[in-house]
């Protein structure tokens, strides 16, 4: 159940922070701002506290392998750049570090879907995890063209 909780709560999070980056950003460079670390500390935060609290049962959820160190270093990476995320916005430093925030997790997130797109097919685990995490990923990833785009390609 704190499984399905969480991963809610980082839809919601996630969702949340577009759609307040989207409402409140007047340019393409306020709405990044904005929506990076909703983004990142949803997904990420939540992420490594369900690593490092409920592994085993996060695992069992997702059919993955349990008790495994990698599992626990997967948790700290989350939590390091959720924290980064936080830092970034809390000091105020330019778009650019946003942009690479951002860069540095989606290709994380995409060879994530790839990931459990390939766990579905392969292994014919068909975990609500491996189905939904592609979706996803491509949703988001399609929440960060318009200011990613919009300020490199000026």
């Amino acid at each position: 159940m704190i499984i399905k909780l969480l991963e809610i709560l980082r839809i919601a999070g996630a969702s949340v922070g577009v759609f307040l980056a989207y409402y409140f950003g007047k340019s393409p460079e306020e709405v990044l701002c904005i929506m990076t670390p909703w983004f990142i500390g949803s997904v990420a935060g939540l992420s490594a506290i369900e690593g490092l609290f409920f592994s085993k049962k996060a695992a069992e959820e997702k059919g993955f392998e349990q008790g495994s160190n990698y599992q626990r270093q997967n948790a700290f990476w989350f939590l390091a750049i959720a924290v980064i995320a936080l830092v970034v916005f809390f000091a105020g430093w330019d778009v650019y570090a946003n942009i690479s925030l951002v860069f540095v997790f989606s290709l994380f997130l995409i060879l994530s879907a790839a990931n459990h797109t390939w766990s579905m097919y392969a292994e014919n685990n068909m975990k609500w995890q491996n189905v939904i995490r592609p979706v996803l990923t491509a949703l988001l990833t399609m929440a960060f063209w318009f200011p990613v785009s919009s300020i490199l390609f000026k």
